[in-house]
């Protein structure tokens, strides 16, 4: 034995190993409350000499990587099922003391004191090499944080859950003891409103027993509250493990981070969707779009919605424009047309589309038919005095009528329409109502 070695009595060493630490903590489980023993550097800003231990827990690794924020409030009720601990374990933990400043890198051991229903944690940061190996560390998953931000293990037989990982927290499994049953009701407060009922029934029990043979691997897309508070696309992964017995029901959980892709499809499908309900010439609604507005117009109004009044909107002699000026200067005055309409109308509640070729309809919101007929007035007027082509003036016809009981969307644009050839068999460039 060694000079150095054989000098060392147990005694020695302990005294050594106190002054050698940062942190030596004593927990109480049976009251939750935590004694720091020992607490040096940067641990005397972190946490005070005494608490309790949830507290303590969430200040040292319940927390984003990157951040000391508290968790929002739906995650915090998972906090008593954490740091429970049956055995001896050790993990690395990532710690911010000041916002913006580099994080500190902790090596921590917690040691159960079985007989006492304590524990002992003794923490240890690590030094500046081997926080930049740390740190470095973290670099390389940053890309998977991005992608999976939770995972865990789950066993219907035992109503169990292990091996949970949580990428926003920490790339290692953290310490829980959680009944699937107990994280499912728990968790569901945090899925988005609209699909909660969705994802309670994709992990009932009884629907995963049910619908997932042997290696089978399903999915669905849902909004979910990050550890930021923030609620983003994810998808949610089960998937049934193989071990070979059909009785044994052990499964997979994941939740993949889609927002990003998520969103874009979304815009793309915003844009399609528009596309498809737009005129693609004056860009207003088109006739199908406006055609349902106005039946739901309708609809509303039988439920007990204010007056309802819609206009049709027909431009004087136009197959002269084409004819003199050609098609190209024709689509020209619609587009102008157009944009006449919506900014004469933009501080009214309307919907305005293109019925066909030189014809407009507009439905009035909460107008009676005289208050449409007035602005329908304004807008004849506007029209004519506004050019719409090589610097020329055109006018319009337009037909007004009212909702009136037991009318259907067809029985109200009939009176419109007629209106409409009222105005044009007395001279066109006049309003009409039916």
């Amino acid at each position: 034995m060694s000079k150095i070695a054989a000098q060392y009595t147990s005694e020695d060493v302990i005294n050594r190993f106190s002054k050698l630490v940062d942190v030596i903590i004593v927990v109480d489980k049976s009251t939750d409350k935590y004694r720091a023993v020992i607490r040096r550097g940067l641990f005397t800003d972190l946490f005070d000499e005494e608490g309790d231990y949830n507290e303590l827990i969430q200040t040292l690794w319940i927390h984003l990587n990157t951040t000391s924020e508290k968790l929002p409030e739906g995650y915090r009720a998972f906090l008593p099922n954490f740091g429970t601990f049956t055995r001896k374990y050790s993990r690395r933990l990532k710690l911010v003391v000041n916002e913006g400043e580099k994080a500190h890198i902790v090596q921590m051991m917690v040691y159960p004191l079985v007989d006492e229903d304590a524990y002992m944690l003794i923490m240890d940061e690590l030094d500046s090499e081997e926080n930049e190996q740390e740190n470095q560390t973290y670099r390389k998953v940053e890309t998977i944080e991005k992608t999976f931000l939770f995972s865990m293990y789950i066993d219907l037989v035992e109503d169990k859950t292990g091996s949970l990982n949580i990428s926003e927290i920490s790339e290692e499994d953290v310490q829980a003891e959680l009944k699937y049953t107990d994280w499912r009701n728990m968790i569901v407060n945090v899925i988005g409103k609209d699909d909660q009922a969705l994802f309670l029934e994709r992990s009932d029990p009884d629907y995963l027993k049910k619908m997932f043979t042997p290696g089978r691997t399903s999915s669905f897309d849902c909004l979910m509250q990050n550890l930021e508070g923030v609620y983003i696309w994810v998808k949610l992964i089960f998937s049934r493990i193989d071990t070979g017995d059909p009785d044994d029901y052990k499964y997979v959980f994941m939740v993949q981070n889609i927002h990003e892709e998520a969103t874009a499809m979304f815009t793309s499908l915003k844009k399609l969707s528009d596309m498809a309900l737009t005129d693609s010439l004056t860009g207003v609604n088109n006739r199908g779009r406006i055609e349902t507005s106005a039946k739901n117009a309708v609809k509303e109004w039988k439920e007990g919605a204010e007056p309802l009044s819609m206009m049709i909107i027909d431009i004087d002699f136009f197959k002269s424009v084409n004819d003199e000026y050609g098609h190209a200067t024709g689509d020209k005055a619609l587009k102008q047309f157009a944009r006449t309409i919506t900014e004469c109308f933009g501080n009214e509640k309307v919907d305005i589309g293109r019925w066909g070729g030189e014809e407009f309809v507009v439905i009035c919101y909460n107008k009676s038919v005289d208050e449409a007929v007035a602005m329908a007035e304004r807008l004849r007027s506007t029209v004519a005095e506004t050019p719409m082509y090589e610097g020329k003036n055109i006018t319009c016809s337009i037909g007004v009528a009212g909702i009136k009981a037991n009318d259907r969307f067809e029985d109200l644009f009939g009176r419109m329409d007629k209106a409409l050839y009222e105005a044009k068999s007395a001279g066109r460039n006049r309003v009409e109502a039916g």
